[in-house]
C-alpha cells in the first residue's frame, strides 16, 4: 500500500521530577540538602532511511510519545536521561507544523535527522538550589513538559525526471522500456494510482531515476482525480517530460491536452512551469499520428519534442540521452529553502509577547510560555516552592502588568487551570 500523506501527534517526554531530600546520618548534623536533579525527557526524531519508499509505517502510529526522564533521588542522585524515540521515513519527506502551516524539515538525503519534539529538561534538586542565604531550600523543580504538536508528514517522491500525461498515453509502457520499472499498463485510466520509479542506465552519461506519476486531468490542481497526489510528486524532479499521446487513440486533442497539463501544473505552483521540459510524442505508429504531430510543432514551435514508438523501442534512445544530458546540466532541486528556519523552536517563539493578560469574566488569564512553563515545573506542596514561583512572576512583570491592566488586591488570577489571588 502506498502511502504518501500522514498526520500524526507528537508528544515529546517530560523532564524527570527533581528530588527533595536532606542528609540524615547519625554523626552529621545539619548535612544539608542532597536532593538530585531529574533526567531529561526523550527527544522525538525524525530519520531518513532510503530503504522505505511510503509513509505505512506511519499511519499506524498515529500518537508518537517519548518517555518521561527518571526523577532524582536522594544522597544526589541524578535521573537517568530517556532515550530518544526515532521515526523512519522515506527519503523525500515533508515535516509541516499543522497549527502553524510551517515547514519544518525537508528530509532528502539518507540518515538525516530532524528533531520535531524536544523534550523536557529535568527538574533540579533542592541541592541545586542551596546558596549561602538559603543553605537548606526545602523544595526541588517538577519536570519541563516536553513540546507537543500536530505535525503532517508528506513525502515527495525523489527522482530527476518526471513523466507526466493525460490517463493512457503511454507513460507506463514507456518507463518499462527504459528502465527496470514494472509498471502496472492496463487499457483503461488510472491505472497507474501511485509513482512507479524506474533507474535508467545511460552510456557515456550518470544514471538518472525517473518518475512515471499518475494520470494528470483538468482540475487536478485542485484535487479532482487523483489531484494533488500527483502533482506534490512533481516538485522534487529536476526535469518534467510532458508524454502527450499524438495518435489521439482515446479521441483527444494532443494541442489540447498539452494546454491543460501547463495550466494545470502553473495552477498547482508555478514552480513547476518554470522547470525544464521536453514533449514526448507517443503512439507514433497509429494512423493520424504524424499529421497530429506536425501541427502540433506549428503550435508550439519552440518546444523540444520526441517521438516514440516504445513498444518498439524506436526513438528511445535518442529520448534517454537527452534526458540525461538535461539532468545532468541541473543542480539538486531544494523545495523550502528560504521557508525552513535553522530552529523552529526558537523561531516559533521569538516574536511572541513574554505574556497575555484578558479578563474573562471577572477573573484575570494569564498566559505565555514561560510563565506556563514555571507553572508546571512548581511544586505547589512546598512552600518555599510557592514563594519563588511568586518571585519568579514578579521578576517577569506580572504584577506590574495585572496591575496597569486594572487589577485589584484580592482578584482571582487564573493560570493554565489554577485560581491564584492577585496580592500586589
Amino acid at each position: 500500500m502506498f502511502v504518501d500523506e500522514v498526520t500524526i501527534k507528537i508528544e515529546a517526554g517530560d523532564g524527570g521530577d527533581g528530588c527533595t531530600s536532606f542528609r540524615r546520618e547519625k554523626y552529621v548534623p545539619m548535612g544539608g540538602p542532597n536532593g538530585g536533579n531529574g533526567g531529561h525527557g526523550a527527544n522525538v526524531i525524525f530519520i531518513t532511511d532510503q530503504g522505505l519508499k511510503t509513509l505505512i509505517d506511519l499511519k499506524m502510529m498515529k500518537h508518537v510519545k517519548g518517555d518521561k526522564g527518571v526523577n532524582g533521588k536522594g544522597q544526589d542522585r541524578h535521573g537517568a536521561d530517556a532515550e530518544d524515540v526515532y521515526i523512519k521515513v522515506p527519503c523525500g519527506t515533508t515535516i509541516t507544523d499543522v497549527e502553524t502551516g510551517e515547514v519544518l524539515a525537508d528530509l532528502v538525503h539518507n540518515n538525516e535527522q530532524f528533531t520535531v519534539a524536544h523534550g523536557g529538561r529535568g527538574g533540579l534538586g533542592n541541592h541545586a538550589f542551596a546558596t549561602h542565604e538559603n543553605t537548606a531550600p526545602e523544595f526541588s523543580e517538577l519536570g519541563e513538559p516536553g513540546e507537543k504538536l500536530v505535525v503532517k508528514c508528506e513525502l515527495k517522491v525523489l527522482a530527476d525526471v518526471g513523466l507526466v500525461g493525460m490517463p493512457s498515453v503511454g507513460k507506463s509502457t514507456l518507463i518499462n522500456s527504459i528502465s527496470n520499472a514494472n509498471a502496472k499498463v492496463g487499457a483503461y485510466h488510472f491505472t497507474t494510482l501511485s509513482p512507479n520509479l524506474g533507474y535508467i542506465k545511460v552510456q557515456g552519461h550518470y544514471p538518472f531515476i525517473m518518475a512515471d506519476l499518475p494520470g494528470l486531468i483538468e482540475g487536478a490542481s485542485q484535487g479532482v482525480g487523483l489531484g494533488d497526489k500527483f502533482l506534490r510528486h512533481a516538485m522534487r524532479t529536476k526535469v518534467i517530460a510532458h508524454v502527450i499521446d499524438m495518435g489521439s487513440e482515446e479521441g483527444r486533442d494532443p494541442i489540447d491536452d498539452f494546454k491543460k497539463m501547463v495550466n494545470e501544473l502553473s495552477l498547482y505552483d508555478i514552480k513547476l512551469v518554470e522547470k525544464p521540459h521536453i514533449v514526448i510524442a507517443t503512439k507514433m505508429d497509429l494512423d493520424n499520428a504524424e499529421e497530429n504531430l506536425a501541427k502540433f510543432k506549428k503550435e508550439f514551435p519552440n518546444e523540444e519534442v520526441f517521438p516514440i514508438i516504445a513498444p518498439l523501442d524506436e526513438g528511445l534512445d535518442a529520448l534517454i540521452v537527452r534526458l540525461a544530458e538535461m539532468v545532468e546540466s541541473i543542480g539538486e532541486v531544494t523545495l523550502y529553502k528560504d521557508e525552513i528556519k535553522s530552529s523552529h523552536v526558537l523561531y516559533k517563539f521569538k516574536n511572541e509577547a513574554p505574556f497575555t493578560i484578558t479578563k474573562e469574566d471577572d477573573v484575570w488569564v494569564l498566559k505565555g510560555k514561560e510563565i506556563e512553563k514555571l507553572f508546571y515545573m512548581t511544586r505547589f506542596s512546598e512552600p518555599e516552592g510557592v514563594e519563588r514561583f511568586g518571585r519568579k512572576l514578579k521578576g517577569m512583570g506580572v504584577d506590574k502588568a495585572l496591575e496597569e491592566a486594572g487589577a485589584q488586591r484580592g482578584d482571582e488570577v487564573q493560570i493554565v487551570d489554577y485560581i491564584f489571588e492577585f496580592k500586589n
